[in-house]
């Protein structure tokens, strides 16, 4: 579980709760980290002859976000040492460089040496093999690299580069790693080392009774020792508090660049959108791709991480961006579409961010017959997005250009993937579990169709608007005569369409799915039936409250009882949002989106899912989907609030 992420598209560094560096990915985001998996970038106070770190339970570190600015700040006090350290975090907005800004206070009446280390432990390009680390003394500063990857360490005290150092190895022969040698208060001062080489550096000052003083650290990343080192040189010619100072009101100015009126919204639920939406752009690279989520804890549980792109995560992120005002994310997460589908007209399971196939666990052949791995809702969620970027963005230049390769390459398989019921053919759900054809893709089919007459329409493609519209009726009709159960009153999760056979399985995405893409009218029956069957079906009682994905659900599961989900709480807030005809009707909404703020981190940050038995959260955080979910329903109940009449603005973005 990571407590903050910070990042430039390039370059981005994820904390864990105790304010350590778990996570280091450069130069794409989500491609290549060299800080992963129990591999920390530590942080430790010596004095009185003993020395503790920032993971001794001893420290109460609180880890929080600026509201208005993509920076951290840690708050930690040990009170058996008798010392206070806030670090004040960033990531550089124009180029590869984390910076700390680290005030030390002494809680003692006496006067003390204080002593901070800060250790770095690589794997760099994701392997521990081949990797230097050195101390440079004419850049005064420790250095780990390979091959184009180098990574420069550095600080500044009283205004002075310099401080004591050792690099060492970790995690190799029985050595745990360099930060033991800081344990008597002395450092080696070892020049190199190679293999898994580590690092640490000591920042060393006498403290007056209750004095503060304050350090920078940082760490440059470039292809080069040149390219590193003229990092630092940059940012001391500029110095690293004009570089906090500067990163603050880039993030400032962005954020706040539409003035939203939050009608009733409380400080901790607006605090969360702006959060949101600086959590989610931290997770999209330059180039176009934007990945699920940067926390390798996973690695642990699965083998595998969430640094991927999976074209519905993503298409969802793009969207909560440009319903916000920003359509550079969403045009750029396009274009590594119109690169990444596959001549037939459909995306795989999931991309790296270089636009190179991701992992998979969905077999190409089953039971002896060969079978399309997909899901089929991430194709048709590229097309649904791509017709609201036009609707906001009135760029007709932009679908003209990727009409033929992306629009119509995808929409010809859309329509010719179907069976003889006029249902989509068998894919995987959204969830990535079940292979047949689901209400949820079957209903972003149907929405994806539509999105390709309007487009089609728009640029007089008449002949394919006409097929695109009659698919989607066809698809339609099968998802209300083959998915509905007129007895039970709810939409199934999915049926086998080659057998009949349906799951009965309660899943919120059915119904969500039915609404969201436009399969019937928001006050249709069938819809609200649907939609308080899942409700009361799959409401979570105790410490966690909020809403499970599915009936049974087992997914890291910690008791009895499925666990929340972030996505399926907003998205019945979404929901609810639609069909409100009067401000009264909003008040559960607001209800959920206080749940939401309550149950983030300090920090603002948003998990996968909430433990159903202790209400803590679980699986990957932050979650780009979770965080895109939330701004994404808050978007909708601003425009809400304009229909009602509430408010003439309350949402001035385009």
């Amino acid at each position: 579980m990571r407590s903050l992420i910070l990042g430039n598209g390039s370059f981005l560094v994820a904390l864990d709760t105790r304010g350590q560096v778990r996570d280091l990915y450069f130069p794409r985001v989500g491609l290549e980290d060299h800080v992963f998996g129990e591999l920390v970038h530590r942080i430790g106070v010596y004095t009185d002859g003993m020395v503790s770190w920032f993971s001794d339970p001893a420290w109460d570190i609180t880890v929080t976000c600026d509201t208005n600015a993509l920076k951290g700040a840690t708050h930690a006090k040990n009170e058996t040492l008798g010392v206070e350290v806030t670090l004040e975090d960033v990531v550089y907005n124009e180029s590869a460089i984390f910076l700390r800004k680290v005030r030390v206070k002494n809680l003692r009446s006496s006067r003390r040496e204080i002593k901070v280390y800060f250790g770095q432990e690589f794997s760099i390009y994701h392997s521990p093999v081949g990797d230097t680390g050195y101390y440079d003394p004419a850049a005064t500063a420790v250095i780990h690299y390979k091959g184009q990857r180098v990574f420069l360490i550095s600080g500044q005290q009283d205004g002075h580069q310099e401080f004591d150092y050792a690099v060492g190895l970790a995690n190799f022969e029985g050595k745990e790693g360099t930060f033991r040698d800081a344990e008597d208060g002395e450092l080696s001062k070892n020049p190199i080392e190679h293999g898994p080489a580590d690092s640490v550096l000591g920042f060393y000052a006498a403290y007056d009774g209750g004095e503060e003083r304050t350090l920078y650290v940082w760490l440059t990343a470039g292809k080069s020792l040149a390219e590193a080192k003229a990092l630092q040189t940059d940012l001391l010619a500029k110095t690293p508090e004009h570089l906090i100072e500067t990163t603050t009101n880039f993030w400032n100015a962005w954020v706040n660049k539409y003035d939203w009126s939050f009608y009733r919204l409380s400080v901790e639920e607006v605090a969360l959108f702006k959060k949101s939406l600086m959590f989610v752009r931290a997770h999209v690279d330059d180039g176009g791709g934007i990945i699920a989520s940067p926390d390798s804890d996973t690695l642990h549980h699965g083998k595998d991480t969430y640094a991927y792109v999976w074209p519905r995560d993503a298409a969802y992120a793009a969207l909560a961006l440009l319903r916000a005002g920003d359509p550079n994310v969403a045009e750029r997460f396009f274009a590594f579409c119109e690169d990444t589908i596959e001549q037939g007209g459909y995306f795989m399971h999931k991309y790296l961010p270089d636009k190179s196939l991701g992992s998979s666990w969905h077999p190409w052949i089953k039971d002896g017959k060969t079978q399309l791995p997909i899901q089929e809702d991430e194709t048709a969620l590229v097309l649904c997005a791509l017709w609201q970027h036009y609707e906001h963005s009135r760029d007709l230049e932009f679908i003209e250009k990727l009409y033929n390769p992306l629009v119509r390459r995808a929409a010809d398989f859309l329509l010719t993937y179907r069976d003889r019921t006029g249902l989509p053919g068998p894919s995987y759900d959204l969830w990535e579990e079940k292979r047949g054809t689901s209400v949820f893709t079957a209903s972003a089919v149907y929405g994806a169709l539509i999105a390709a007459e309007k487009l089609s329409t728009l640029l007089g493609k008449k002949k394919a608007a006409k097929a695109y519209a009659d698919g989607a009726k066809s698809v339609q009709a099968g998802i209300l005569d083959q998915l509905f159960d007129p007895d039970l009153r709810y939409f199934v999760k999915q049926i086998d369409t080659e057998t009949g056979v349906r799951d009965l399985t309660i899943d919120i995405s059915s119904a969500y799915g039915v609404f969201a893409f436009g399969v019937l009218p928001v006050s249709d029956k069938r819809l609200t039936d649907a939609f308080r069957a899942s409700v009361d079906a799959l409401s979570v009682n105790g410490p966690a409250g909020g809403i499970a994905r599915y009936e049974r659900d087992t997914y890291w599961r910690e008791g009895a009882k499925s666990n929340a989900w972030f996505i399926a709480t907003l998205w019945y807030a979404e929901y609810l949002i639609a069909r409100a005809e009067s401000e009264e009707e909003l008040e559960e909404v607001r209800a959920l989106f206080a749940w939401t703020a309550k149950h983030a981190l300090p920090s603002g940050v948003l998990s996968e899912q909430l433990s159903a038995e202790t209400g803590a959260q679980v699986s990957v955080a932050p979650l780009c989907w979770s965080h895109a979910a939330y701004v994404n329903a808050v978007m909708a109940y601003l425009d809400k609030l304009e229909k009602l009449g509430i408010c003439a603005a309350c949402n001035p973005a385009p």
